[in-house]
């Protein structure tokens, strides 16, 4: 039987949703944690032109949430508007970050790490354009078309970034999340646990049978 490579992410590992509609309260300190994790990892890499945790963080949160990922990813962005104020920026943040949540979703089942790289490298070409509409409403199509021209290079940093990043940890990263939100018990175990027959019921192993002794039938000819 061959191993299982660690580099699959099993398409059964869906979590399934949580009983109610509303948070627990483990649920509530969990999307805290994590989008203040976001930001704080954002922060750190924050020396590195257009290289973010962010796009990863989303597409995990969603293929383990479900739609319950708006809560840490919103965490995440009035992380971002309490620290650096407003601006243009801040409408881009309103949805942005729900394009990769949900491209994600719907490829919930992929099985490829390199699939998964390619969608957060996607997202990371695509920023600028997907910013286009804030700059169309405020300057026009000729702002709208300089700002995301301006930005190219930017965007293929993004995209490489984006790339490297999700191809290294998303895999292993799903794992742990999923497993953390198992563990609180709201989400379906990667396999069934194997049963064990009540005390007292096991069967004892089957004894060889002895080889009944050969009776010699006496001969005619005797």
């Amino acid at each position: 039987m061959g191993t299982r490579s660690p580099w699959s992410t099993p398409s059964t590992r869906v979590v399934k949703k949580s009983a109610g509609k509303g948070l627990s309260l483990s649920e509530v300190a969990l999307f805290g944690v994590l989008g203040g994790l976001t930001f704080a990892a954002k922060m750190a890499m924050a020396g590195l032109a257009n290289i973010e945790p962010v796009s990863l963080m989303v597409m995990l949160f969603a293929v383990t949430f479900g739609r319950k990922a708006a809560y840490p990813i919103y965490v995440y962005v009035l992380m971002e508007y309490v620290t650096f104020g407003f601006g243009l920026w801040t409408f881009n943040y309103l949805y942005i970050w729900l394009v990769p949540a949900l491209a994600a979703w719907l490829a919930r089942g992929m099985t490829n790490p390199f699939g998964w790289a390619v969608l957060s490298g996607l997202f990371g070409l695509s920023f600028g354009a997907l910013c286009a509409p804030v700059d169309l409403f405020v300057g026009g199509w000729n702002y709208a078309v300089i700002q995301w021209a301006n930005g190219i290079p930017l965007d293929i940093a993004h995209c490489v970034g984006n790339f490297a990043i999700a191809l290294l940890l998303f895999v292993p990263l799903r794992r742990v999340l999923e497993r953390l939100y198992q563990g609180m018990g709201r989400g379906r175990p990667l396999r069934p646990a194997p049963t064990e027959p009540p005390p007292g019921t096991e069967k004892s192993p089957e004894q060889p049978k002895e080889a009944e002794p050969r009776e010699w039938k006496k001969s005619d000819h005797d």
